[in-house]
């Protein structure tokens, strides 16, 4: 690997975010980050809306001639509403932030990840194979992603570029929180519901995510992991 290869991370002022700009900052990476916030850990911060139609032209004017080595799109917003109480413009804004936004982001830095036959990984959620009631948008978002993680990898691989996607559960972060707090349950009673009898932490989302960048998954592409302490394994009828 190059000295210093370059990565981008978006959302990179959340909770996953951040703990996968501070891992691979740690494996020597130089890392932009981009988050509608004012302020990350990585070593270059774009203040960046991914909602918007222009947030990949943004990014790719900073990173110019540069090769990129890694992007994470992780950038994500969850509503929790039911399908007949989601207003339009609140599933557009979920749809973009989620979904659109990793397809634009991607293109737009093609060229750097072709030059450095870098690698995508795309943040998606359990909610693409298992979801539940009143988080549609989120879920939708979600599915698509991983599809969209598939066609990417079969377009790209000619190039050398690996696309790959992981799936966390729960995991102990302000999003996190703020569906308990809905829902009146708390991190330890959702823990309980998980085979490992907790939830997950940030810096072990970080952990998949930079192992899928590195040259130790030199042959995984299109695939999906799930980080998820064994909940999409349990039935649920059980």
């Amino acid at each position: 690997m190059a000295e210093h290869p370059l990565a981008i991370v978006t959302g990179a002022g959340g909770g996953v975010g951040s703990a996968t700009v501070v891992e691979l900052k740690r494996r020597g990476y130089h890392v932009i980050g981009v988050d509608r916030a004012g302020d990350s850990v990585a070593d270059e911060h774009l203040m960046i809306d991914v909602s918007t139609p222009s947030c990949g032209e943004e990014v790719a004017e900073v990173v110019g001639g540069r090769a990129v080595h890694g992007l994470v799109n992780n950038a994500a917003l969850a509503v929790y509403t039911t399908i007949e109480d989601t207003p339009l413009d609140v599933w557009n804004e979920v749809i973009d932030t989620n979904l659109r936004a990793a397809f634009l982001m991607s293109k737009a830095v093609l060229p750097g990840l072709r030059a450095a036959r870098g690698s995508v990984i795309n943040v998606s959620s359990v909610h693409a194979e298992a979801t539940s009631a009143g988080i549609a948008a989120y879920a939708a978002s979600k599915g698509g992603l991983l599809a969209l993680t598939r066609a990417m990898a079969l377009e790209w691989a000619e190039d050398g570029i690996r696309v790959n996607c992981v799936l966390p559960g729960a995991v102990d972060t302000p999003m996190l929180a703020e569906g308990l707090f809905r829902s009146g349950s708390t991190v330890q009673s959702l823990g309980r519901k998980h085979p490992l009898g907790r939830v997950g932490h940030s810096s072990e989302i970080a952990h998949a995510i930079a192992y899928l960048l590195s040259d130790d998954a030199s042959f995984v592409t299109g695939a999906s992991l799930r980080v998820d302490g064994g909940a999409l394994a349990r039935l649920s009828t059980e």
